[in-house]
């Protein structure tokens, strides 16, 4: 492990060795990748929403067997059981819970008095600043240029808007993947940067072996709403051209489908899947049709993500998937980036001349 340190408020916050954060991703940051990069310095994310309660029971179990080092679960704060897995996050003393949309007020509170770092994610320096007003300890915010669920503002126009309207650490995601990137979100005043593609494409990643081989082969990717009605980041593939240019009813007779399969994987009942339903409408602005295509996700990520089927499934990506050709450890990754970025902020000797 590297000796270089950059000590920034957000490793004083979280307790970690490194400014480094690995996303929440779905199916893929699960207990194995999550140890791997808390070993490693950074701040690993599990990701909760494609798991049942005693299923995140486990894997937060799990990740404490394979380290010592603090990490952090990543919730859907629309989903029915919110509070549920917030009370098992403060039994199991999770440092850190993150959230992919802004929690209710009350819910912050609820973690910061049990002494849990909230780090809600956001794409919009309004999110950001009514996140900060209700208590937030740090603000993770991603520009279009990453992968998944994503805006249109580029990270190098949205992250000094945040920086500039909020008084909390800023983490910046959307288009890292390396030191010199490391080396910039400092520069504008961030703390931290987060990545999820290159943590995904690292030998501690348990996505399948053919599934990485696609991501390392692809170099475009797409925002499409096809796959769930919301903008969405990821490669262009020849299912995802076929998703193009399908009509609306074979799109929601495919999202029935897939949410009858994700209700057996998840054990969740019909009644719990509309709950959840009504409140991301209600929380997205989303018609019924968005609504039911929203059911898409978790499955055709999984035939990816999990069954290595890259065929039938969709492969969330950021931009940086093209510069990225190599498998390499956590380890081996978190430490190239903090040495690459320390030796880009020391070589930043300009000359001032009055």
């Amino acid at each position: 492990m590297t000796d270089q340190k950059l000590d920034t408020p957000l490793t004083r916050l979280t307790g970690v060795r490194h400014p480094v954060v690995q996303t929440g991703m779905g199916w893929v940051a699960g207990p194995r990748l999550v140890s791997a990069v808390a070993n490693a310095g950074g701040l690993g994310i599990l990701a909760s929403a494609t798991m049942t309660l005693p299923q995140l029971a486990g894997a937060i179990e799990e990740v404490r067997s394979r380290t010592d080092a603090p990490f952090g679960v990543n919730l859907r704060a629309d989903a029915s059981d919110a509070g549920e897995r917030i009370d098992l996050l403060i039994r199991h003393r999770v440092k850190v819970a993150s959230f992919a949309l802004a929690p209710r007020q009350e819910l912050i509170a609820r973690l910061k008095d049990a002494g849990i770092v909230v780090i809600p994610s956001v794409g919009a320096r309004r999110h950001a600043e009514k996140v900060a007003a209700w208590g937030a300890d740090a603000v993770l915010v991603q520009g279009g240029e990453g992968g998944g669920h994503t805006g249109a503002v580029a990270t190098t126009l949205l992250l000094p808007q945040v920086v500039d309207a909020v008084d909390i650490p800023v983490i910046a995601a959307g288009g890292f993947f390396d030191g010199r990137g490391l080396a910039a979100a400092l520069a504008y005043g961030a703390a931290g940067v987060a990545m999820g593609t290159r943590f995904l494409l690292t030998s501690d990643s348990s996505v399948p072996d053919a599934v990485k081989r696609t991501y390392l082969g692809t170099s475009e990717t797409v925002v499409t709403r096809q796959v769930d009605g919301m903008p969405h980041r990821v490669l262009r593939t020849p299912l995802v051209n076929a998703l193009e240019r399908s009509n609306g009813l074979s799109r929601l007779t495919r999202a029935v489908r897939n949410a009858a399969g994700f209700r057996r994987i998840s054990g969740m009942s019909w009644a719990a899947m509309i709950r959840d339903g009504l409140a991301m409408k209600h929380g997205k602005e989303l018609t019924w049709s968005q609504v039911l295509m929203a059911a898409n996700t978790p499955m055709l990520l999984k035939a990816a993500m999990v069954d290595g089927r890259p065929d039938l499934g969709v492969m969330a990506s950021g931009q940086v998937v093209a510069l990225i050709d190599d498998l390499p450890s956590c380890e081996e990754l978190i430490d190239a980036v903090v040495t690459q970025a320390a030796d880009v902020l020391r070589g930043l000797g300009a000359n001032l001349v009055s």
